[in-house]
């Protein structure tokens, strides 16, 4: 009996213990997903998630990572459009994706967990899940030193990225209209990372009334409704890369779009996607570059690709 007993207390403890120690995160597919210590074989398969955990410190830990990676040359690179005996084969221990992923393959999110390898949904939305994604990247590796290091950096240089724009009043920022997808007419929601970008930059967004798309950071626009505020719109930005393949005389040249203000006093810009979408400290190059390109004749203090 006392063998029993002592097995009985030797099992409440270490299951005492286990709990104590676990760490857990929900994702952003509302999974919680709880674990015990750091994932050490990760797939990157999100440019965003490999920019950060390679902020976090990380290298060797990332096995393989996708192919707009430009961070990691000689890793492997997968796809989630492969076979996922390919993953498999590098013998992760997690595997990292983004809702568009697990929504367009859940067959690969079957047959990884199956095999049991966890796999977590990661990509903030909204501005304000910005923190909360570092930190989830930081529990699962380890790294929650690191996360709140990326945190504390990028408030000190927001600051003084923006601190000169105290100087201009309210009534004289620049009003503008953000574009997302030229061929949709789409803009950003105003939750957006993009907006973001653009409120911390100093614009004034004039497409406050756009309607947010599913659980995306697009908003459906029109061109009725840009026209509709063509007298408003004092700058015409565009974000542009592989989501918005556009050129500033796509944008000049588009029917009817002659009415706006902005396009007739050439304050039509490009900025790169990488800098207003995803969620990175390179937010704060987006912040930087956008203010340069609405106040030139302010300080650029912060701004560190120009």
């Amino acid at each position: 009996m006392r063998i029993n007993v002592l097995l009985f207390v030797q099992c409440l403890v270490f299951l005492l213990v286990s709990v104590a120690s676990a760490a857990s995160i929900t994702d952003s597919e509302h999974r919680t997903l709880v674990f015990n210590q750091p994932f050490k074989r990760i797939i990157s398969l999100y440019p965003a998630h490999t920019t950060n955990l390679l902020e976090l410190g990380l290298d060797k830990e990332i096995v393989a990572c996708g192919p707009s990676d430009a961070g990691l040359p000689g890793r492997p690179v997968v796809q989630f459009q492969d076979d996922p005996e390919r993953l498999l084969a590098l013998k992760p221990d997690l595997v990292l994706i983004r809702p568009m992923i697990s929504r367009g393959y859940p067959n690969l999110v079957r047959i990884l967990e199956k095999n049991n390898v966890r796999v977590v949904s990661l990509q903030p939305t909204e501005a304000s899940g910005l923190f909360v994604y570092w930190e989830n990247l930081g529990k699962l590796t380890g790294r929650e030193a690191q996360a709140k290091a990326m945190i504390e950096t990028f408030g000190t240089r927001l600051a003084e990225i923006t601190a000169s724009l105290k100087d201009i009043p309210m009534e004289k920022r620049k009003r503008v209209y953000f574009e997302a997808i030229h061929k949709q007419m789409k803009t950003f929601a105003p939750t957006s990372m993009a907006m973001f970008v653009l409120e911390s930059a100093g614009g004034v967004n004039i497409a406050t009334d756009a309607e947010r798309m599913r659980e995306t950071n697009i908003a459906a626009y029109g061109k009725e409704r840009i026209l509709a505020k063509a007298e408003q719109i004092d700058l015409y930005l565009a974000q542009s890369g592989r989501m918005n393949p556009v050129s500033v005389d796509d944008i000049v040249k588009e029917p009817g779009f002659y009415l706006i203000k902005a396009v007739r006093e050439r304050q039509v810009f490009l900025v790169d996607e990488e800098m207003v979408s995803r969620p990175t400290l390179g937010l704060l190059d987006g912040i930087g570059f956008v203010k340069s390109l609405l106040y030139p004749d302010y300080g650029q203090e912060g701004i560190t690709r120009l």
